[in-house]
């Protein structure tokens, strides 16, 4: 039987994944300038990836259950804060891309400040998803 308590983990796998592959088409487009498809593939899934990370974020604050005790718990807050971080940074990254977008300034400087920014995220995700990992395999939280 379903319940909300499945959203988020049935969520959380998007964002890993469109932010992950994202970073890696806008890093391939460093070494493969002549291929733009890369650029506009990074940015598609970056808008993806942080739509992603805004509905995990909110499916796990509104329908998972936070643990009072036991060493889970600073795994809880370090993913929860991971999370937080993903998705702040990558909301900031798709602005700042889309502006660069929209008015055709991707030859300017702006463009290093949202590759880093998607970098930190990617870096973000990971740690996120790792400390995910470790509460359900660790600790079997909702197995």
């Amino acid at each position: 039987m379903f319940n909300t308590s499945h959203l988020h983990p049935m969520i959380v796998h998007f964002p890993v994944a469109l932010i992950a592959v994202g970073f890696l088409f806008d890093l391939a487009y460093l070494f493969y300038k002549k291929e733009l498809c890369l650029s506009k593939a990074g940015f598609y899934l970056m808008i993806l990836g942080t739509l992603g990370a805004i509905a995990a974020y909110a499916t796990g604050q509104l329908f998972t259950d936070e643990p009072t005790q036991g060493e889970i718990v600073s795994t809880f807050l370090r993913h929860e804060n991971g999370a937080l971080v993903t998705m702040v940074v990558m909301i900031i990254a798709s602005v700042v891309r889309t502006y660069i977008v929209i008015n055709r300034k991707e030859e300017s400087n702006l463009k290093w400040l949202s590759f880093i920014l998607y970098f930190i995220g990617f870096c973000a995700v990971g740690f996120t998803g790792f400390m995910g990992g470790t509460m359900v395999f660790d600790f079997m939280l909702g197995i």
